[in-house]
């Protein structure tokens, strides 16, 4: 049973303004529990691709580390020996929703701290009412560099690294790989995410490949839109080589859908910075040749890749939900795994469960090892975590009748995203100094 909130804890402490009587300002979570809101799409076309698998992720840790059966370094359950009480949220409905739903979860619903969040504008939305309600927050997800880059924030955290590390990793890889590449074009969606991956892309391939040319015609659709029949034709039209898409959600399988009976995939290379969901979900029908990428060390690029964790987390998540796990997936499972690796390093600090200053202390500059790899919160002052981004080459395997990848690379993160405290454009501009890959 929950016998002081955070809530609670700071009604005690306006109380105190009034009366004199001195209270504690930063209480202890929980008694023997914490509840916090996961935020995901479940709802709308992200939902399928995207944000239920996210949430199962999220749940499947979850439930694991309460129940102390997860592998190490994870065996110990709970969450600085307290137990977490899961609400889950839909993210679907815009940036204003969010917020009022937001606000309820913590004003009304008492939650201790809140997980997830997908979209790049949700994430920007969410920080400031973080920051005034003195909530901690985890950012499961979400791409744009400007959350940390644009402003300081204390009780926002990120666990996924963000777009520019995708970007680069992904020209690394087209210069590794594709070497007849010699023009690109991109379609990607109409707001921050797609909008930062075109540009980082752009002046990555730039820098790393000198004489390739970028079009000056690329496609930015709405987000959700799901025809695409005047961006392939435009696409079609141009003689650049390559196609550079950031499509995530239900927009990823509409395309891919809609471009094959055109026969787009034999008459451009293409390469999905995060549509690896839509290989999985659509099976033969994903085009093969595909350069697909996972925002990470995720999915369907480590899916055969041995290691406690992630061997565990695969066949705990086939034996509840009876699909892989998916990209999201991962994510939502790391945010669960920064929070656990925090509120432990917290308790054992002080001996206690941890108050949320407590957690923010430990959880900022914190290294933790994840599913299949190791993550830092190296920038953002602490609170944005760096990892390795791969890349493959997608194919069928005829023989266990399931989608794979070929020709595997991970790129590490220091040679990925900028040294701490440089601007992401800066750095790119100035040819990513530092950068040894």
């Amino acid at each position: 049973m929950r016998k002081k909130t955070l809530k609670n804890g700071l009604k005690m402490l306006a109380l105190s303004v009034f009366t004199g009587v001195s209270v504690l300002a930063s209480p202890s979570l929980a008694a023997d529990s914490i509840k916090v809101a996961v935020v995901s799409f479940l709802t709308g076309p992200a939902a399928g691709p995207f944000g239920v698998p996210g949430r199962n992720g999220a749940e499947l840790v979850i439930d694991a580390i309460n129940e102390g059966a997860m592998p190490a370094p994870y065996g110990s359950a709970g969450f600085g020996g307290l137990k977490l009480e899961a609400i889950f949220a839909d993210e679907s409905g815009g940036n204003a929703k969010q917020v009022a739903e937001y606000r309820n979860l913590v004003e009304k619903q008492g939650v201790d701290a809140v997980l997830g969040y997908i979209s790049s504008g949700s994430c920007l939305s969410i920080a400031p009412v973080a920051e005034e309600l003195k909530t901690l927050t985890v950012m499961s997800v979400c791409g744009t560099p400007r959350l940390f880059e644009d402003s300081d924030w204390k009780y926002t955290f990120r666990t996924q690294a963000h777009a520019v590390g995708d970007s680069v990793a992904a020209a690394l890889y087209i210069r590794d790989q594709l070497d007849d590449v010699k023009s690109y074009n991109g379609i990607n969606q109409n707001y921050a995410w797609g909008q930062d991956s075109w540009k980082f892309f752009d002046i990555a391939m730039q820098k790393l490949i000198p004489g390739t040319t970028a079009s000056d015609n690329p496609q930015f659709p709405q987000i959700f839109s799901g025809q695409y029949g005047t961006e392939i034709s435009t696409l079609l039209l141009e003689d650049s080589d390559l196609i550079h898409s950031s499509f995530w959600d239900g927009d990823i399988e509409a395309f891919v859908l809609q471009a094959s009976v055109r026969g787009f995939f034999q008459k451009k290379r293409f390469i999905s910075v995060a549509g690896a969901s839509a290989v999985d979900n659509l099976g033969k029908r994903f085009p093969e040749g595909t350069v697909i990428g996972t925002r990470g060390e995720f999915g369907i690029l480590v899916r055969d890749r041995e290691g406690e964790l992630n061997e565990w987390f695969i066949n705990a998540y086939r034996e509840r939900y009876g699909v892989y796990p998916l990209e999201s997936s991962y994510q939502y499972a790391q945010s669960v795994l920064a929070l656990k690796a925090a509120m432990d390093k917290a308790s054992a600090d002080n001996g206690a469960a941890p108050d949320t200053d407590q957690i923010i202390s430990a959880m900022t500059g914190l290294d933790f090892t994840s599913l299949a790899g190791d993550v830092s919160f190296a920038l953002g002052k602490g609170h944005q975590a760096i990892h390795a981004v791969g890349y493959g080459i997608t194919a069928w395997d005829d023989e266990k009748d399931k989608p794979t990848v070929t020709n595997v690379k991970i790129y590490p993160a220091h040679c990925i995203l900028p040294p701490a405290g440089q601007l992401s454009e800066d750095w790119l501009a100035a040819g990513m100094p530092g950068s040894d890959c």
